[in-house]
């Protein structure tokens, strides 16, 4: 790894960031939730999960969805996980509609699967075992931007803020993976779950 850029490829998403996208804001966490290294495309991006939940819910990463015509490919290298990949509606002027989500998808995986996150889909990853997870991907970094590695310029963060997460939160119940509705999405065309049940 070049590691020329040393501040730059090293970053942490601490419990306080994290409190934006959670099922409880006010809920006990670790004080940091992931972490990364960041190489870009040709060098790949770490990602590294802590195990746990906060008031129930799997440690999860902040979740965004990509600028322009943008896919990306993740790698479980250790622990199962469960990724979440929505893609929102479009209104007349082809913006997207923060609160309806057209197809959501659901993909438990484990060391040696890879998760396909095509363009125009918004995703997330969450830890459902007892061990680290940790993941590669090829998604590019730009290296001039402000704040590359917590929020790189190919990403948009911003709807995920405004919704306080995604479509579902994914929460441990009894053991298992659950999904429990975040209400503020109006409406979901298509999902696919997954074989996950939804709490009431």
């Amino acid at each position: 790894m070049d590691f020329t850029h040393v501040p730059k490829h090293y970053a942490a998403r601490t419990h306080e960031k994290m409190r934006e996208v959670l099922m409880d804001p006010d809920g006990v966490g670790p004080a940091v939730h992931y972490y990364m290294i960041r190489g870009g495309k040709d060098q790949r991006n770490v990602t590294i999960w802590e195990p746990g939940t906060v008031s129930g819910e799997y440690i999860k990463t902040y979740g965004h969805y990509h600028v322009g015509d943008l896919d990306e490919t993740y790698w479980i290298l250790l622990g199962q996980g469960i990724a979440m990949l929505q893609k929102l509606a479009l209104n007349s002027a082809g913006q997207m509609i923060p609160d309806v989500v057209e197809d959501l998808k659901i993909i438990p995986v484990s060391a040696g699967d890879s998760v396909y996150m095509p363009a125009g889909y918004g995703h997330l990853v969450v830890n459902t075992g007892t061990t680290y997870l940790v993941t590669a991907d090829d998604s590019p970094v730009d290296f001039e931007d402000k704040d590359p590695v917590s929020l790189p310029g190919h990403a948009d963060y911003n709807l995920v803020k405004r919704m306080h997460g995604f479509a579902y939160f994914i929460v441990e119940d009894n053991g298992h993976p659950t999904l429990v509705r975040n209400k503020l999405y109006k409406r979901i065309i298509k999902q696919d779950l997954g074989q996950l049940e939804i709490r009431n």
